[in-house]
């Protein structure tokens, strides 16, 4: 099992009844109070372990938003709630918490805790230089309301020409060598 069949993005937070206007506290209290709701939400295999988990650095306090641990991926899980877009500043945040962690309460059976950062807006090309996924974090975006059908078709449809696009720019194989992709 690993991360990238765990977390998905987008997460539909719908079922948290927020509107409009709303603070990172506001968003948390929803959560908290429907979290059966948003376990479901995550997908199987979390369990709620702590809300605003106070940590201590030298002599700076630190709250982290939500901790988790899934049973699948045999470790803690962050999660690390913010408005607006995503900014750089997030992916150092969640890493000193993430270290924290795994220096004072990793088991010695589990494997390095986890990140995952929701915002309401994702930035994809910050992220990607940021090469957030390689150090053990994942960004994924979350929508208070469902999106229209319109717009769900208009992602499909960017969706599927990027894989096109991504699947004509793949490398060449030499001759010889075998392709594992299927053939229709």
């Amino acid at each position: 099992m690993t991360p990238d069949l765990v977390f998905k993005d987008p997460y539909f937070l719908d079922f948290l009844g927020l509107r409009d206007r709303y603070l990172e506290k506001d968003l948390e209290d929803a959560i908290l109070r429907e979290l059966e709701q948003f376990l479901l939400e995550l997908g199987a295999g979390f369990s709620f372990i702590a809300r605003q988990k106070r940590i201590q650095i030298d002599s700076d306090d630190y709250y982290i938003d939500l901790l988790f641990y899934n049973r699948k991926l045999n470790r803690l899980v962050v999660i690390d709630l913010k408005l607006g877009d995503f900014k750089p500043a997030y992916k150092g945040q969640i890493e000193l918490y993430l270290r924290w962690l795994d220096k004072n309460e990793r088991q010695d059976n589990e494997l390095a805790p986890i990140g995952l950062i929701l915002c309401a807006g994702k930035k994809k090309e910050t992220v990607e230089l940021l090469e957030i996924e390689n150090s053990g974090i994942r960004m994924a975006e979350y929508m208070i309301e469902l999106p229209s059908r319109e717009m769900l078709e208009q992602k499909l449809h960017r969706a599927i020409v990027q894989a096109k696009q991504e699947f004509q720019n793949r490398p060449e194989l030499p001759l010889g060598e075998e392709n594992d992709e299927p053939t229709c």
